[in-house]
């Protein structure tokens, strides 16, 4: 099938730019992924914390009022977040129990979602956009799992 004259101009640069894209290694891919939501968490983690993990008052209120879960007691509750957003990113980052730290973080998203903001959902469907690849496929070829042989 031959194309109009008129739409070939636009078709070929754009063909060129999509086998170009086609050829983006899998390795890139799961590197942005995983640094895209390690970077998301990560600093949502230290508003909850001073130095590494020493939890701020606020954090406490937060969890006690607008953050409250349920079957979860406040202060746990904000143990656990800050600690999640601040372990599960750095091993994301170096690509360390990637499928593990991804699905941790997936099941965060959810609580958030559905207890806390589920007004939210098109941010954390954005989320799990980058965390479902890294849970089905793991951190890539530039990971520690990849070096260390970690499935």
């Amino acid at each position: 099938m031959t194309r109009p004259s008129l739409i070939t101009p636009i078709l070929a640069p754009y063909e060129l730019f999509a086998t170009l894209a086609q050829k983006t290694p899998d390795w890139l891919l799961a590197l942005l992924w995983r640094l895209g939501i390690a970077g998301v968490f990560f600093m949502s983690g230290r508003t909850k914390v001073t130095g590494f993990l020493t939890i701020t008052p606020g954090t406490y209120y937060l969890f006690e009022t607008d953050y409250r879960v349920p079957l979860i007691p406040p202060h746990l509750a904000a143990h656990l977040a800050a600690t999640s957003e601040t372990i599960f990113p750095i091993l994301l980052t170096l690509g360390l129990f990637t499928r593990f730290s991804a699905l941790a973080l997936l099941g965060m998203t959810t609580v958030i979602e559905v207890f806390v903001y589920p007004d939210a959902w098109p941010t954390h469907l954005s989320w799990a956009a980058l965390m479902v690849p890294l849970i089905a496929r793991g951190g890539g070829a530039l990971s520690l799992d990849r070096l260390l042989k970690i499935p």
